[in-house]
């Protein structure tokens, strides 16, 4: 079975550099970016306004292959891949919570970014605390052995060596299983200047 995902925008940064990064959105407070949603998609758009926060899906376009012990930026000893939000993944997804401050026809003005410039968009959905937010949380597994801050870190190069394998992926298709045509592209979406939200 093919599994193939194709990019419904592009998520757009001040980060150019993988290296000196923020390591989660608590880090990246404050620091603001855009998404641009492809024409064909913007019609999901609807009432997505009417929510402070989103949970923005990408591509970590910029990782190459996956290790399954990792030793993560919160930490200096290594750990399961899946016991992290390490980059480098069997299935580079990334997933992030940002505020939306602003929507204008297809792009969003969003806060607390830590995603690099150019990351492919796969999903947004909005989020929802009665959802997404447990009522209790007993354990944090390793992380309560470590200092959980992550305003201070930085991302630095242990994710972004790799073994100089070139990425075959068509540029405007993610397949995840198989191989599979890749889908028609979309010329990039011209910027545009967002309203602020009330």
């Amino acid at each position: 079975m093919d599994i193939i995902l194709t990019p419904i925008g592009t998520i757009h940064t001040p980060f150019t550099d993988r290296h000196g990064m923020p390591i989660q959105p608590a880090g990246g407070r404050g620091i603001r970016g855009t998404v641009e949603v492809r024409s064909e998609y913007r019609a999901g758009l609807q009432d997505l306004d009417g929510f402070s926060h989103i949970v923005l899906l990408y591509h970590f376009h910029g990782s190459r292959g996956f290790q399954l012990q990792v030793v993560p930026f919160m930490d200096d000893r290594p750990h399961g891949v899946f016991a992290t939000r390490a980059p480098r993944r069997p299935n580079p997804v990334g997933m992030s919570v940002v505020r939306l401050t602003g929507l204008d026809g297809g792009t969003l003005q969003v806060e607390d970014v830590d995603i690099l410039d150019g990351t492919p968009l796969l999903d947004i959905k909005p989020f929802v605390p009665a959802f997404d937010v447990p009522e209790t949380v007993a354990r944090l597994g390793w992380l309560e052995t470590v200092d959980k801050t992550v305003g201070g870190r930085q991302a630095d190069d242990r994710f972004t060596r790799h073994d100089g394998t070139a990425d075959k992926r068509p540029a405007d298709c993610i397949t995840i299983a198989r191989t599979a045509a890749p889908a028609k592209g979309t010329p990039r979406e011209k910027r545009k200047s967002g309203r602020k939200l009330r």
